[in-house]
């Protein structure tokens, strides 16, 4: 499948900042895009069982309040909050560390909405290494499933180890390392060391060289 990279890359916007959690130093990623659907229709593709997989990955469990889901081969957690189409709040509980995430739909004009999801996670030394993109690429890579799957529902899902290895999901992720370097930046981050943390999240991600 052929992209158009730096359209993509454009249409997220993203941002850091560094909150308190739990009375311990924090950062959160936020980063949203504008889908062309309804809030109706976007938060079911968001919130159901049977059409989270057709653009992010496998999902078990009670999809509930109070429920606990699992993704395949990925993290799991509880869902601590649900205001119905409008936002989610659940713990993200991945290689025993627990972080938080929440996402929300709102209307984002004329047949536009607009989803915003923000990851927050106590500040580690997976944060000094890798930054806010460690997180920040994951979560693109999955709205880009989500704008596919929305455009194109019929459409086969991306494939997303070859798409990895491609010469577009190479620029997509290197382009979106990049950006989510400069975000940290803008947050207030060190320059120097949020680069650095931006250049090894690329090489992690391509599998190539920082």
């Amino acid at each position: 499948m052929k992209l158009d990279v730096e359209n993509h890359l454009r249409a997220v916007e993203r941002s850091v900042s560094s909150p308190v959690r739990d009375g311990q130093p924090a950062r959160a990623v936020t980063l949203s895009r504008s889908y062309a659907t309804s809030v109706e229709d976007l938060w079911d593709a968001v919130t159901n069982g049977e059409r989270i997989p057709r653009w992010f990955m496998p999902v078990s469990g009670e999809l509930e309040l109070g429920g606990r889901f699992q993704l395949e081969g990925n993290a799991g957690g509880v869902i601590k909050e649900c205001e119905p189409q409008s936002r989610v709040a659940v713990t993200w509980e991945f290689g025993g560390d627990v972080s938080w995430v929440e996402a929300g739909v709102a209307d984002d004009g004329v047949g536009r909405v607009r989803l915003t999801v923000t990851h927050t996670a106590l500040l580690s030394e997976h944060w000094a290494q890798y930054g806010a993109g460690a997180a920040g690429v994951g979560w693109e890579m999955g709205l880009l499933g989500l704008a596919l799957y929305i455009a194109r529902p019929g459409e086969p899902k991306l494939d997303t180890v070859e798409f990895a290895t491609s010469r577009d999901g190479k620029a997509l992720m290197t382009g979106s390392s990049e950006r989510w370097g400069e975000a940290a930046v803008e947050g207030g981050e060190d320059p120097e060391a949020a680069r650095d943390a931006a250049r090894r999240t690329a090489a992690f991600y391509t599998g190539e060289s920082a």
